[in-house]
């Protein structure tokens, strides 16, 4: 009877393991881009992740300095592409926090900021 060495069963159990890791849907970019300055305040917040997305349960949530929710509350998502609107604010710094369920069943989620004003 042949005996498996455990060497050759190590580097396959790496390989299920990062597949396992890569399973999420993780930012991608996003526009505004993470920790920019843009001029004006934009018309909306638009997410790209690294799978397709699940959109009952993806949603994005914008916040002014002040803390005050400046975003529509309708998230849409098409394929791996996540947007919200947002109602016209004023300088400063904006908090966009998002939380997604990729098609195939893991949750991930995240939050940036970005500048308006000179």
């Amino acid at each position: 009877m042949r005996r498996s060495s455990p060497f050759g069963i190590i580097p396959l159990l790496l390989l299920f393991a990062t597949g396992e890791a890569s399973a999420h849907a993780l930012l991608d970019h996003a526009q505004p881009r993470v920790g920019n300055k843009v001029a004006e305040p934009p018309r909306e917040v638009t997410l790209w992740f690294t799978q397709k997305l699940e959109p009952a349960f993806s949603t994005i949530t914008v916040t002014n300095a002040a803390g005050d929710r400046v975003d529509t509350g309708k998230t849409r998502v098409n394929g791996t592409q996540m947007s919200v609107t947002l109602r016209p604010g004023g300088s400063g710094t904006y908090h966009v926090t998002w939380r997604v369920l990729s098609v195939d069943t893991h949750t991930t989620d995240g939050n940036f900021t970005f500048q308006v004003g000179q």
